[in-house]
This record gives structure tokens, C-alpha cells and sequence, in this order.
């Protein structure tokens, strides 16, 4: 085991020891380096203000819109040019030990050599995209990424490459006017070609395979390099904190100033990376993220792919991961109650065990799972086949990076005009994502009719009492979430249901606006 971290900054070879382990990029680089262009905002992975572009050696990105690494290879959410790809992400919640063989690009570091600005600095200035300054960096560090993998850069895509950069004084329209006028490049400038083959060469000379490990006596961050030594690692402590793309654990450190005595991290793990069929399903690794498992989740239900955009910015689906998010249990959460309308099942590992069990089953209480001391979750299962009658509807204040008040995931069969299986499930109106049995009882076996879902709303009464906070009142949630039910039936019967978001969204709108 190496008692270091070894990284690429901005070009150059360091190598950190010492450290507490709950320690976060944003920190050091503007404590120890001083390189104070990152800034911290809200220090919860939102505002985008310390964004930061890391790349990984061999972690390609997708080639087009649908290109696969291969069956058992990760996937990127964007371009890929070469074998690297350029992930922006918070330096706020993230562990020093994540950047073990990675490269890390600052603001500082993407000034060419004659000292003219970088073309995404020039931009915003072109375009007058900056005012007092704050937020800027964060800006210019996703588009340096969207250009790098030259994609992202297009009208209908600026808005989701920046949806995790807040701004407060300039507003959005010269920023997007500057996204706008930011070419991608399939051949790179020579300043830029150059400075791609030294960061290439640098990673390669620091590539190793060995566990890792950070600390100060005080807090341990621990890197396995395999299975076996992460499992051995969990099962000698169990009270550790697992961590895999740190945009929870993270807050608890940042925010809730938590002490952590060791974290015992997923993403250097050999294979945790790989999203592979087996049989009839998806399996998911611990370390694939979002963006990884977007598309493929995505495929025959794009309401899937939609909600996962809103739940998360670029930042946050390049670091967070699938398995995270079901492992994490929040009652709040949008991905759990998806899966679980699709019959997605959690696999558990220990040292002398693995089971699987219905994701649904794993949910037991509000922060509780069914887990083991000492197991963790090793995969999610997804099923492959598409499901055309898949629908997922996230309701919150905010349209993008919010928190759901009330989420809705429904998945119904159909044998002629009859409803023969039916998984309704929701997020957000219990201390845990739950099903509705209920709900489904009444449409099972029934006519496709609206009838039959008018009748199934009013079950809901019977399936939930809504939670009550500052997101909604107990009764706004039952009312929506009943709304809900009769908004999907009224697209299985046939209905025009207007939608918010894509091609079929801008069309619905403007119809909408038109009919005043």
C-alpha cells in the first residue's frame, strides 16, 4: 500500500502525503497551491463556482450519440477525441484521494504560453459573459471541457453544459451567447495539442496499480486497487464510510462538518467501472457514474435519460454514481423510484456472501436498508428491454438541480385493452421510495381505459400519507401525486399530455403559448 496520492496539476507531477483524507481539492488548491481561481459558492457541489476539468487515463467518452466503449467498458455522456475525456467537476466535495492518476486542470492552467488568453476565456469577454467575476472561472473551466470533447457546445446542448454554473449579476443570455460562439474542434490547436500529449505522458508515467492510502492519523482515505482488497478493507472495519463520487458524503464534511475516521473509496477498484450485460440485465459496477450509465439506461424510456439530466449537472453525473444513489436511501431521491417501476434489483456483497434482492425490498426505513455490517452494494441490476409505457415525471420548484418535492415513476404491460402488470412507485411522499400496491391493484386486470385510472388515483389515499415539510404540505404532495397517475393515464389512453423538456417539449410549449 502507498501512503501517497499522486496526480498531474495543471501539467506538472505532485505528489501529497500526509493528509487528512476528508480533505477536499477546492481546500487544497486554494490553501496549499493558492491557486484562488476556484472559488467556493455554496460548498455543496450546486453553484459550479470551483468547477475543475479531470481526466483519467483510457476513460474514453461516447463516440456520437449512441458509440460504446464496449460491452464491459464505461461510457462518456459527451465527445470523445483520442482516448481521453475531460469530466468538469466540484472541487468542493471532492476527496483529495479521488485524484490518485488523474489530471487536473484549474484555471490557471489553461492560459497558453505567450500569456493571450485561452479561447474559452476570450469568449466570455467577446460577449461580455462576466461581471463581477465570481463565477466566472467555474464558467470557463465546462466550457474548456465541452470543447475539449467537442461536444456540448450546440444550441440545444449549452444550456445542459451549464446548467451546473450558477451566476448571479450578469445573467445567462452573453454567457450562452459566448457558449454559442465557442467552436468545437476536431483537430486542436498546436498550444492545445501540445499541452493534451503532456498531460497523456505525464499520467503514464504515474500509472500504477496499488491500494492507496491518505492520512493524517486522524482520518484514513483508502483506494483498494481490487475487489478482494476492498472487500477484505470493509469487512476489517465496517463502520467506514464508503464513498464513491463523494457528492453526498461530501456535504456531510463540507456542510454538515462531520468527522469522518475513514473512507474507503470505490472508483480506483479494478472492474467497479464496468457496466455489462448479464442475461436480461444491466449490471452496474459501484464506480459507474451517471453519465456512464445514462444512455444505456436510457434506451426505450427517455423520460429516464430526462429526469437524470435534471437531477444532476454535468459536474455531478460525471463524480456521482449509480450505486451511490441507490446506497444512499434518500426518500427523496429520483433514481430509486425508476428503477424500481422498471423491476431493477440491488446485489449485495460481503467477504462470504452475495445476494440480490428487488430493489423495493432493500428501502426498509427512512435511513435504513437491508444491509449487513460489512456488505455493500456490489451492483445494480437494470432490466435490458425497452418499456414503451414507461413514464417518469419529477416535480419541484426548480426545473433543473432541484430537489423533487414529488417524483413518479409508473411502467404498465398491455395485452390488447387490458392492463395485465402494472409497478407504480414514488419518491419524495414517505421515509423511503415505495410502491404503490394499491394503486396497482386497480389497474391490473382492468380495461385501458381512464376509468380505470380515475379510480386508481383515488387508491392512493390508501398507499400513502404524504410526508409534510418545507418542500410541500402533506396534502400538495397527495394532490400531485394523484395528478400524476391521471397525467399517465391520459397518455397510455390516447390524450395529448404536454411535455416540458426535448423536441416533443419545445413543440408542446409553443402550442400551449399560441392557444394563450
Amino acid at each position: 500500500m502507498r501512503e501517497t496520492i499522486t496526480f498531474v496539476l495543471n501539467n506538472r507531477i505532485e505528489t501529497v502525503s500526509g493528509l487528512s483524507g476528508d480533505t477536499t481539492l477546492l481546500n487544497w488548491l486554494r490553501q496549499t497551491r493558492r491557486l484562488t481561481g476556484s472559488k467556493e459558492g455554496c460548498g455543496e457541489g450546486d453553484c459550479g463556482a470551483c468547477t475543475v476539468v479531470i481526466a483519467r487515463p483510457g476513460k474514453t467518452g461516447k463516440t456520437g450519440k449512441t458509440g460504446r466503449t464496449g460491452e464491459t467498458g464505461r461510457t462518456g455522456e459527451t465527445g470523445r477525441t483520442g482516448d481521453m475525456h475531460w469530466h468538469p467537476v466540484n472541487a468542493c466535495i471532492l476527496f483529495m484521494g479521488m485524484l490518485e492518476g488523474a489530471s487536473v486542470t484549474t484555471v490557471e492552467g489553461i492560459a497558453r504560453a505567450d500569456g493571450s488568453l485561452h479561447p474559452c476565456q476570450q469568449v466570455m469577454v467577446d460577449h461580455h459573459g462576466s461581471q463581477c467575476g465570481f463565477c466566472t472561472p467555474g464558467f470557463v473551466m465546462s466550457l474548456f471541457a465541452a470543447w475539449c470533447n467537442g461536444d456540448g457546445l450546440a444550441a440545444s446542448a449549452i444550456d445542459t453544459t451549464l446548467a451546473g454554473n450558477l451566476c448571479r449579476c450578469t445573467g445567462y443570455r452573453p454567457i450562452a451567447d459566448a457558449a454559442a460562439h465557442l467552436r468545437p474542434i476536431n483537430v486542436p490547436p498546436d498550444f492545445e495539442a501540445e499541452r493534451r500529449a503532456t498531460e497523456a505522458r505525464l499520467m503514464k508515467k504515474i500509472a500504477h496499480r496499488d491500494t492507496v492510502m491518505l492520512s493524517d492519523g486522524r482520518c484514513r482515505f483508502v483506494a483498494p486497487a481490487t475487489a478482494d482488497d476492498f472487500t477484505a478493507a470493509y469487512e476489517q472495519t465496517p463502520d467506514a464510510t464508503i464513498v464513491s463520487g463523494a457528492t453526498d458524503v461530501g456535504l456531510w464534511v463540507t456542510k454538515g462538518h462531520a468527522r469522518l475516521p475513514m473512507l474507503l473509496w470505490t472508483g480506483r477498484v479494478s472492474g467497479f467501472d464496468r457496466m455489462k450485460k448479464a442475461g436480461a440485465y444491466w449490471q452496474i459496477g459501484p464506480a459507474v457514474n451517471h453519465a456512464a450509465a445514462m444512455d444505456r439506461l436510457a434506451k426505450g424510456r427517455p423520460d429516464l435519460a430526462e429526469v437524470m439530466r435534471r437531477f444532476g449537472s454535468v459536474q455531478v453525473r460525471a463524480s456521482g454514481t449509480v450505486c451511490g444513489n441507490i446506497a444512499n436511501g434518500s426518500p427523496i431521491g429520483d433514481l430509486p423510484p425508476m428503477l424500481i417501476a422498471l423491476a431493477a434489483e440491488v446485489e449485495l456483497s460481503a467477504a462470504e456472501s452475495n445476494r440480490v434482492l428487488p430493489l423495493e425490498d432493500f428501502f426498509l426505513d427512512y435511513g435504513k436498508q437491508d444491509r449487513a455490517p460489512g456488505e455493500y452494494v456490489s451492483a445494480i441490476r437494470v432490466p435490458v428491454g425497452a418499456a414503451p409505457h414507461f413514464r417518469a415525471y419529477k416535480i419541484s420548484k426548480r426545473f433543473d438541480q432541484d430537489i423533487s418535492a414529488v417524483m413518479g415513476a409508473f411502467n404498465i404491460t398491455i395485452s390488447g385493452k387490458r392492463i395485465t402488470s402494472a409497478r407504480f412507485a414514488f419518491g419524495g411522499m414517505a421515509a423511503t421510495p415505495r410502491r404503490a400496491p394499491a394503486v396497482e391493484d386497480c389497474l391490473v386486470g382492468h380495461p385501458l381505459t381512464m376509468d380505470s385510472f380515475v379510480t386508481a388515483a383515488t387508491a392512493l389515499e390508501d398507499d400513502f400519507s404524504p410526508i409534510d415539510d418545507m418542500r410541500a404540505s402533506a396534502d400538495y404532495r397527495l394532490q400531485v401525486a394523484q395528478n400524476l397517475i391521471l397525467k399517465y393515464g391520459m397518455d397510455m389512453t390516447g390524450s395529448a399530455v404536454p411535455r416540458l423538456a426535448g423536441p416533443q417539449g419545445v413543440a408542446d410549449i409553443a402550442a400551449l403559448l399560441e392557444a394563450g
